[in-house]
């Protein structure tokens, strides 16, 4: 568990550096470019986004769950990565002109080629990254995610001041994607194959067609909503949705990120040792609920106060919907990992079959908004969440034998550390309430009465998670004391 807290140590420190400097960038940004400018851009970017899942093509994955990695597959798998990323850079610039003329905007074509030099080069990073997620190695790739944020935010704000509008953020990615392939190359081990081959291409295409499938069905699955509301109602209930699902993003961009970089590999390490995936993933879903299910219930309860604070007046029609999701968020986390623990138990094909089930009871959720609005909508994503924790666990018990009442065993804990949490927040809520006059003063005093009482409840119960937060509390100490 060492190496996987210090991975985590290093994702987690990659993920919020990442996320301070996005910040500081978009601040800077909005005010030194008009929206038409920034619209040209968030446009090529979600196609280049869509092109990412075919480009990807599992590669990563499959050298971090290989069981019997040898040279022979790491070059199959860089030469697989090539193929596919150069195929998606062909389309991205091939298409570029009928793209611009869509949308009537030329300055799309130029993003999108620029973009389509990303796809060029991301191929002689991303292998060896991989492998060094699979050795639990996260030091090299917070140096290399270090150097290409601060590179992409100097160069965005540089090229924003030097007036080259939209394309300034498109020279950002291409910088940042240099800087990156750059330090893993000086970081690569010094027997690690660097040549591509076709030697053994077809385990890599078996695993990648099913990885795609997965990533595939995964974004059509987090986008379907605000298309389909905006579909069936109008784009103002988009945003009213956006805003609400926006506030569980803050768990996925905070933790979760960071989480599941480092839990593949971790499965698969388990898996390859034979230490037993069912109880790797249950200690697991300890963990993550006994942090998950406090902050989601906080929101829910503080929801009011955390819209009308990051969002203004205007947006507090999201309230309502924000707190339904955080009921389907409860739901979805226990079994939010069982795709990367199938893989890592070499069962992709398991992994992408389950994401058929769970993609098609949210779109049919996503159907009650016809009838019953977006309140109906976000209900019916609860009901897909009870839906697809049912199914995952099914898959979940035939691949690695997790039982039921295991895994009521281990949430449980968190559960109860859960409701010992949020009580002090939920009992002034019903008090006091949340209104124009105090939201401010109510959302700083949860967020301060919140996290102690957490603590509390993780030491009185002698929750897994309270190891971990004492281990973070020592190793703090020690670079303290080192720093004198």
């Amino acid at each position: 568990m060492s190496s996987v807290r210090r991975s985590l140590a290093f994702s987690l420190a990659d993920s919020y550096v990442g996320v301070a400097l996005q910040l500081a960038s978009t601040l800077l940004i909005s005010r030194l470019l008009t929206p038409t400018e920034i619209g040209i851009f968030a446009v090529a970017a979600v196609l280049a986004a869509l092109a990412s899942t075919f480009r990807d093509f599992g590669v990563a994955e499959y050298l971090i769950q290989e069981k019997n990695l040898t040279d022979d597959k790491i070059r199959s798998a860089f030469a697989a990565n090539i193929a596919v990323s150069w195929l998606m850079a062909g389309a991205l610039f091939a298409s570029s002109g009928a793209v611009a003329d869509f949308y009537r905007q030329a300055g799309i074509a130029d993003v999108m080629r620029i973009q389509a030099i990303n796809f060029v080069l991301i191929p002689f990073g991303a292998v060896t990254m991989a492998y060094f997620r699979r050795q639990l190695n996260y030091r090299p790739i917070f140096i290399a995610g270090l150097l290409a944020n601060i590179t992409s935010f100097i160069v965005a704000v540089g090229a924003a001041l030097a007036g080259l509008s939209y394309m300034s953020l498109a020279w950002s990615g291409l910088a940042g994607v240099v800087v990156s392939v750059a330090v893993s190359i000086v970081m690569r081990p010094r027997d690690f194959p660097a040549w591509p081959a076709f030697k053994g291409m077809r385990d890599v295409i078996h695993f990648g067609k099913h990885a795609s499938g997965i990533y595939l069905l995964g974004q059509v699955g987090k986008n379907a909503p605000e298309a389909v509301i905006g579909r069936a109602l109008d784009m103002a209930g988009a945003a009213f949705y956006s805003r609400a699902n926006g506030l569980m993003e803050i768990f996925n961009r905070l933790f979760m990120r960071s989480i599941m970089q480092v839990c593949l590999p971790y499965f698969s390490q388990a898996a390859r040792e034979q230490q037993g995936t069912s109880t790797v993933y249950l200690r697991v879903a300890t963990l993550l609920t006994g942090i998950g299910w406090p902050f989601m219930l906080y929101v829910g309860i503080v929801a009011y106060s955390a819209v009308r604070l990051l969002y203004g007046p205007q947006w507090t029609e999201s309230v309502p919907l924000a707190q339904i999701l955080c009921v389907a968020a409860i739901l979805e986390l226990p079994y939010l990992l069982a795709s990367e623990v199938m893989m890592a138990e070499g069962r992709v094909d398991q992994s992408s079959r389950l994401q058929v089930p769970l993609q098609g009871l949210r779109l049919l959720g996503l159907l009650l908004v016809f009838p019953f609005g977006l309140t109906g909508l976000c209900y019916g994503l609860v009901a897909a969440a009870l839906g697809g924790a049912i199914v995952s666990h099914r898959f979940l018990h035939r691949i690695i034998g997790l039982r039921f009442p295991a895994m009521v065993s281990a949430c449980l804990p968190s559960a109860l550390v859960t409701l010992i949490s949020v009580t002090p927040v939920a009992l002034a809520a019903i008090a006091v309430g949340q209104n124009e006059e105090n939201f401010v003063v109510f959302f700083a005093a949860g967020s301060v009465a919140t996290p102690i009482a957490w603590l509390a409840a993780l030491r009185v119960l002698h929750h897994p998670f309270w190891l971990e937060v004492c281990k973070l509390f020592g190793q703090a100490r020690v670079l303290l004391r080192a720093g004198r």
